[in-house]
């Protein structure tokens, strides 16, 4: 039986490694779960304890195949969060500071992105208020209601404006709706 190896025997063995396939291969590897920004795949290479010169040639390699893109990457991460866990601008830039993509690209995936639709910020912000919808109709007093929401919106990287204009709007609507009911 095989005695499983400690992470500083296996970052030791990953040092010693001199086939750039077998680097390669480490990042394919992490990459079959989802895509993945440059720098994480750097970050996941040299953490496991890969030489550096390998660890650029198989990241170099990737760019190659096109199976690394950076640009690509931001795109599909500012997608996914609108579609699954909306985020204001702010938060976008910071989620994607942290994977590693530099800051112009950001900029210009999220440039984009108002390009394509402008109240796309606004949109993502009132979906956020509609998930958490049933947990603010309980709040009765529609001033700590507002306050809760708009609190919500900017802990999710929504400015100010944005957070202001989707809080007054679920007590506007909140408040035709009893209207409606009464």
């Amino acid at each position: 039986m095989r005695r499983a190896r400690s992470p500083g025997e296996r970052r030791a063995a990953h040092a010693s490694v001199e086939d750039p396939e077998m680097v390669l291969g480490a990042a394919l590897r992490f990459l079959e779960a989802r895509q993945r920004s440059t720098a994480e795949v750097r970050r996941r290479l040299m953490g496991a304890g890969y030489r550096e010169e390998l660890v650029s040639g198989a990241i170099s390699r990737l760019i190659e195949l096109g199976m690394l893109d950076d640009e690509a990457f931001a795109r599909d991460w500012v997608e996914s969060r609108d579609r699954a866990r909306p985020r204001g601008e702010r938060a976008l830039r910071s989620e994607l500071a942290h994977k590693g993509i530099e800051r112009q690209t950001a900029d210009d995936v999220i440039a984009e992105r108002t390009a394509t639709d402008p109240e796309a910020d606004a949109e993502a912000a009132r979906r956020l208020i509609a998930r958490h919808a049933r947990s603010l109709e309980r709040v009765t007093d529609p001033r700590a209601r507002r306050q809760r929401a708009y609190a919500l919106l900017a802990r999710n990287g929504f400015g100010p404006d944005i957070a202001g204009a989707v809080a007054r709007g679920l007590i506007a609507m909140g408040d035709s709706e009893s209207a409606a009911d009464g």
